[in-house]
C-alpha cells in the first residue's frame, strides 16, 4: 500500500491517491472528516483555520461505502483559494504585476532558499506553496482511512502533547483507551494533564504577543499490535525505522524516539531492557522501556513514539534574511502563520504512523480483501498465544 499527495497551499485543493488498499473495507467518511476538523483545531492556530472547513470528496475506489481494491482518490478543497486566485494564476496576467508579486526574501527555517536553489525558482512562492504544512491535511485523511483498517484487526491509536514551550505534562493513568481519547479531545492543547495545559496556553499567549512561535513534543501510542510486524533481516524492513522516517517527513519535526528514547543514554542496560514473561495470553514484557520494538519488530507491547517539533519558522517579528535578487539584507518575508501548531501536529504524526502500521499489516497478511486479512491476523494471534 502506498499513497501520493498533490496540491499547493493556496491552490484549488489537495489530491490524495491511495493504492494497494484491500477490497471490502467499510469506510465512514464522517470519521475522516472528524479527524480533519481536529487537525484544524488547537490553541495557537492562526486565521487560516477559520477559513478552511476540510472535508474529503471521494473521487474513486470506494463504492456503496466500501473499498473496491482500486486506487482511492480523495479531494480536499482549499476554500482560501478564492482569495488567492490572482496570485495562483496558471499564466501571468501582467508581467509587471507578476514581478511585484514575486517572493524573493526567503524565511529562515523554511524550504524557501534551498528549494529555490535546487529547482532554480526565482519566485520562491513556487517552493513555499508545496512545502507548506497545508499538505498535512491530505496525510491526516490517509491516516484516518488507515485507522479504520486497523480497527478491523484490533489495533487502535491516539496521540497527545507532552511538552509545549518547555512546559511538561505529567504522565497519568486512565481507566481505558476511550477515556484517554476523550480527555485529549477535550483539551485545547491535546494533553492528559489539565494543570500543565493552563501553563502551555500561557506560553502560547506569550509567544503570540511577542511575535514569536514555540514548539514541543508529541507522543503517539499504538495498542493491540501483534508481535512480529517488521523484520530484522534487512535494514529497510525494520518497522521502527519506517515509522521514524515517516514522522521526520512531517513539517517541522526534528527528532524521534521510541519508549524511553534519549533518556536511555543516561541509564544502564539493566534499567532499559524489558523482562520477558509467559502466561495464558502467551509471551509478554514486564515493562515497555523500548517502546514496543526489538530488532526493528513489534513485541506486542504498545508502540510508544515521541517526536519533537521545532517552533514554526514564520515569525511576525521576522529574522534577517537576504533578498535573492539584490543580495541585500532584509527582514524575512511574513506569511500567515500559527504561534504554536503542536496540538494539531500530534494528529499528523498519528496519521503517518497509522499508515505505516496499516501498510505493514497488509504486507504481512495480504492486500486483497479485508476479510482475509482479519482471518489471517486472528489465526496468527492464536498461533503466537501457544508458541
Amino acid at each position: 500500500m502506498r499513497y501520493l499527495t498533490a496540491g499547493e497551499s493556496h491552490g484549488p485543493g489537495l489530491t490524495v491517491i491511495i493504492e494497494g488498499a484491500p477490497a471490502g473495507l467499510a469506510i465512514d467518511l464522517n470519521q475522516i472528516n472528524i479527524e480533519l476538523k481536529k487537525r484544524q483545531s488547537g490553541y495557537g492556530r492562526g486565521r487560516r483555520m477559520q477559513i478552511e472547513s476540510d472535508q474529503v470528496d471521494v473521487r474513486s475506489g470506494i463504492r456503496h461505502g466500501k473499498t473496491t481494491g482500486a486506487p482511492i482518490t480523495f479531494w480536499i478543497e482549499n476554500k482560501d483559494h478564492t482569495h488567492w486566485k490572482h496570485v495562483m494564476q496558471a499564466e501571468p496576467i501582467d508581467d509587471d504585476l507578476e514581478v511585484k508579486r514575486r517572493v524573493s526574501r526567503p524565511r529562515p527555517g523554511h524550504a524557501d532558499l534551498v528549494g529555490g536553489m535546487k529547482y532554480d525558482h526565482r519566485d520562491l512562492r513556487d517552493v513555499l506553496e508545496r512545502s507548506s504544512a497545508r499538505e498535512t491535511a491530505a496525510r491526516v485523511a490517509v491516516g484516518a482511512f488507515c485507522k479504520q483498517l486497523l480497527e478491523q484487526v484490533g489495533v487502535s491509536l491516539f496521540s497527545y502533547v507532552k511538552v509545549i514551550g518547555g512546559e511538561k505534562a505529567e504522565t497519568r493513568a486512565f481507566e481505558s483507551l476511550q477515556e484517554a481519547k476523550e480527555i485529549i479531545d477535550a483539551s485545547p492543547v491535546r494533553t492528559l494533564d489539565e494543570v500543565a495545559a493552563e501553563r502551555m496556553m500561557r506560553r502560547i499567549d506569550e509567544a503570540k504577543s511577542n511575535g514569536d512561535s514555540i514548539g514541543g513534543i508529541v507522543c503517539t501510542e499504538v495498542h493491540g499490535v501483534v508481535p512480529g510486524l517488521g523484520s530484522y533481516v534487512q535494514y529497510d524492513r525494520k518497522l521502527d525505522a519506517k515509522i521514524a522516517q515517516a514522522v521526520m517527513s512531517v513539517n517541522a519535526f526534528k527528532g524521534v524516539e521510541f519508549g524511553d528514547g534519549f533518556d536511555m543514554a543516561y541509564r544502564p542496560g539493566s534499567e532499559v531492557m524489558d523482562p520477558i514473561a509467559y502466561g495464558d495470553d502467551g509471551y509478554t514484557r514486564l515493562s515497555n522501556h523500548l517502546g514496543g520494538f526489538e530488532g526493528g519488530m513489534t513485541t506486542g507491547m504498545p508502540i510508544l513514539c515521541s517526536a519533537v517539533m521545532k517552533p514554526i519558522p514564520t515569525l511576525y517579528k521576522p529574522l534577517q534574511s537576504v533578498d535573492i535578487d539584490t543580495k541585500e539584507a532584509f527582514l524575512a518575508q511574513i506569511e500567515r502563520s500559527d504561534s504554536c501548531a503542536v496540538p494539531a501536529a500530534s494528529l499528523v504524526v498519528e496519521a503517518v504512523i497509522a499508515f505505516e502500521i496499516a501498510k505493514e499489516v497488509c504486507e504481512t497478511f495480504g492486500h486483497d480483501t479485508m476479510e482475509r486479512i482479519k482471518r489471517r491476523v486472528d489465526e496468527y494471534r492464536e498461533e503466537l498465544r501457544v508458541w
